[in-house]
């Protein structure tokens, strides 16, 4: 034996020789003396205020704990070798602790950098809170370890231990329920309202949450709604119907979600009957949807009064996808579009029959283009074409953009689209906390706030009253009576958006506007948005009373009537409330290439067939970029800026 081993066993000797004053002094100072020579210490089983063995961390071995067999050992290893090194850690009669050698040797080299075992990369008590807040905070994991080398250079964790943690702390959270049993609990708790259908087993099948702030903000404003959508999100592989709600300052707010199985109508229905009885009284006047014919029905069931339009944006590209192919040259398919756009954009019925008949007289030659938009897009005019849809209150929502815009939002909290109900329904109660407080803030601001180009007598009865956003629409309206440009009033402006227009204004002769002239969805005066919410105990309250009245005529009814009653509460206790996670449907074949790139853990959306059709095609040319251009202008003032709002997948084009 060489005179350094010699060294290491005198130590170890006048370690164990010492005494320690409580378990964890011990623990530390083994370690700390272990961990200088190259070696790192576990905890191999132990017994409170009684005694702890140590053994190296090599010692043990590999333990199929899931009953994979040798298939996983092929692909994974382990540090494990059955190291021999142990030492055992007894409290005496005088409570001092005391350590007792079993086996002084290694069967293995001293590492010489730590950094290999796992609990060199164990986090400090202070770093495992800041992990678990910025966890809550649905900051992403790369981020929390960036945030925590700023306060420690020298910090040893990685990504992986992050994720570790991350997983332990998401089992604690559980604490020994089911993953659905701990979701019912969560959205409880917090004064959800949720609503399940299943199969036979018991598997979930449909799932509808709202927050109890969206209750709120869904029925202050609850005129119009946008409906649609959005894929990947969860490792169910369900869609998602997310029901978006528009504010008064022009803001969008998310009013509902819907886990659903399948696209048909009976899911539609069912969704959108629980979302009715969460607005109670408060009916919507219009929904915004894309051409999805199940959805289409099912508001017509569900909402019969509420007109039902189509988002002008999507019809176009779907135009552009299915039309496109028939035109050999760029520049002619640009002229055709615009054409189009113009019998879209028709103001009156019959300006829309007399453009129509010139576009068919035009391209008759491209009957397949033509026979496309007249069996596919012609008998819903009603829903897109501005002749009928400028006379309904949509507040200019002629486009779908906001859900888009919502679901790119809501992508970004959930970061990967493998997470389960709990994980999806924390992230989202994050992304609308936020919104809400963005709301009441830009509620205050804008109660105290007036803006330069309204401050003058013909605005002061609106000050303060009406939100910025209806403020500067007028504002353009006045705009144009000073500046002479004024066309014939065709009454689209108040009709669609509740507020007065240039020829309205232009009547008063200079007096001031009246709140009278304001649609409430803009009023600020009348708003209050409180974070307490007090909905979900309504029914609480209502059953309270039910059973009060029952109990006091259950004294006076028959002994059968009191058998009958006895029976179907017995019924209703002894119903099992169990059920199961959704069955996970994974798609057929190969995962598209954009998967590929982008990952299989990926929420960004697959591309649209239009922009595959746009691709394929040569570069537009100058002149036709000049076409497309006009063609913009021609309904800038119907459509949101659609560059900052991801695109429909492939699966919503017609």
């Amino acid at each position: 034996m060489d005179s350094s081993n010699s060294t290491i066993q005198t130590e170890e000797l006048y370690l164990a020789n010492s005494k320690f004053e409580s378990c964890d002094e011990l623990l530390k100072s083994v370690r700390s003396f272990y961990y200088d020579k190259g070696y790192e210490l576990s905890i191999k089983d132990s017994s409170k205020d009684k005694y702890v063995t140590l053994q190296c961390d090599r010692g043990g071995s590999y333990r199929d704990k899931m009953g994979i067999g040798d298939k996983r050992k092929k692909n994974t290893g382990s540090r494990l070798i059955n190291c021999p090194f142990q030492f055992v850690g007894k409290k005496g009669n005088d409570g001092a602790w005391v350590l007792k050698a079993k086996n002084l040797t290694h069967n293995h080299e001293p590492s010489t950098d730590m950094s290999g075992h796992p609990s060199f990369r164990r986090l400090l008590p202070d770093d495992v809170q800041s992990v678990k807040n910025m966890t809550l905070s649905g900051i992403p994991p790369r981020q929390i370890l960036s945030s925590l080398r700023q306060k420690n250079q020298n910090l040893p964790a990685i990504s992986r231990t992050l994720y570790n943690l991350k997983a332990k702390i998401q089992k604690e959270n559980l604490n020994n329920r089911s993953t659905v049993s701990a979701l019912f609990e969560e959205l409880e708790k917090k004064g959800f309202i949720y609503d399940i259908l299943y199969d036979s087993v018991g598997h979930i099948t449909h799932l509808f949450v709202v927050h109890p702030l969206s209750i709120k903000l869904a029925k202050l404003f609850s005129n119009i709604f946008v409906m649609d959508c959005t894929y990947k999100t969860n490792k169910y592989k369900m869609p998602v119907l997310d029901i978006i709600g528009v504010s008064c300052f022009n803001t969008s707010f998310y009013s509902g979600f819907v886990f659903l199985s399948r696209e048909d109508e009976d899911s539609y229905i069912w969704a959108l009957n629980v979302f009715k009885k969460t607005l109670e009284n408060h009916e919507s006047s219009v929904i915004m949807s894309d051409r999805e014919l199940a959805l289409m029905n099912a508001i017509n069931v569900v909402f019969p009064n509420t007109t039902n339009l189509l988002c002008i944006w999507h019809i176009e590209k779907n135009v552009l996808a299915n039309c496109k192919k028939h035109f050999p040259h760029t520049e002619e398919f640009d002229i055709f579009m615009l054409c189009w756009n113009n019998v879209a954009y028709s103001t009156t019925p019959i300006i829309f029959e007399h453009n129509w008949g010139e576009f068919v007289l035009c391209y008759q030659t491209k009957k397949v283009a033509i026979d496309y938009i007249k069996d596919t897009w012609l008998p819903w005019k009603e829903k897109f074409v501005s002749a009928w849809t400028e006379s309904y209150l949509h507040f200019g929502n002629r486009t779908s953009s906001r859900a888009e815009g919502a679901h790119a939002k809501l992508k970004l909290y959930l970061q990967v689209s493998t997470g389960g109900f709990q994980q999806v329904t924390e992230k989202i109660c994050l992304a609308i906390e936020h919104e809400f407080n963005e709301l009441k803030t830009k509620l205050s601001y804008e109660k105290i706030h007036v803006l330069h180009m309204c401050d003058s007598s013909v605005y002061r009865e609106l000050l303060c009253h009406v939100s910025h956003f209806a403020l500067k629409e007028i504002h353009m309206q006045y705009e144009k009576i000073k500046s002479g440009i004024m066309n014939h009033c065709t009454g689209h402006f108040m009709a669609t958006m509740g507020l007065p227009c240039a020829h309205r204004i232009k009547g008063l002769k200079g007096t001031k506007l009246s709140l009278d002239l304001i649609h409430p969805h803009w009023r600020l005066d009348t708003l209050h948005l409180n974070s307490a919410d007090d909905s979900h105990n309504d029914c609480a309250k209502e059953f309270d009373m039910l059973l009060s009245e029952l109990s006091s005529r259950y004294q006076k009814w028959p002994l059968t009537k009191k058998e009958l009653a006895t029976s179907m509460i017995t019924t209703l206790l002894n119903e099992s409330d169990t059920f199961f996670e959704p069955m996970i449907c994974r798609p057929k074949g190969r995962p598209p290439k954009s998967k590929k790139k982008k990952g299989i853990n990926s929420t960004t959306r697959n591309p649209s067939r239009f922009e595959l059709v746009g691709t394929s095609q040569t570069p537009r040319s100058s002149s036709s970029t000049s076409v497309l251009q006009m063609n913009n202008e021609v309904h800038e003032s119907s459509l949101l800026d659609l560059n900052s709002y991801p695109l429909f997948s492939s699966d919503d084009m017609i």
